[in-house]
């Protein structure tokens, strides 16, 4: 099961209390490890929609185009990209912890054939 927007902040939140089985350092270093084992297709427990959703995400915050802008409505026109940043930081820690879950038991099967 995939977790979802309120599990992503509770990673979120775990982090930046230190908590978890992975520490912050852990968790930025196996990011490349993830994006480029998926890549190759190793990797497939990475559900396509919510790697679409994350991307959508990052164009949204750094778009110069926005749909609460800031000019207008100040400190609530930066909430939506605030809401929006923290929900991508949760679901890219909460995907990482799971590829580094997948990793630890990958690394405890041996591959080979049996004859």
């Amino acid at each position: 099961m995939r977790p979802g927007r309120v599990a992503a902040l509770r990673v979120l939140l775990e982090v930046f209390r230190g908590g978890g089985p992975y520490g912050l350092a852990q968790r930025l270093g196996a990011l490349p490890r993830l994006v480029l084992t998926a890549a190759r297709g190793a990797y497939r427990d990475w559900d396509r929609r919510r790697a679409l959703a994350v991307v959508a995400g990052v164009l949204y915050v750094v778009s110069p185009v926005d749909l609460v802008p800031e000019a207008l409505l100040g400190v609530f026109g930066l909430a939506d990209d605030a809401l929006v940043a923290a929900w991508l930081a949760g679901a890219v820690l909460s995907e990482v912890d799971h590829f580094l879950d997948w990793e630890k038991a990958r690394d405890r099967v041996v591959q080979g054939s049996v004859t």
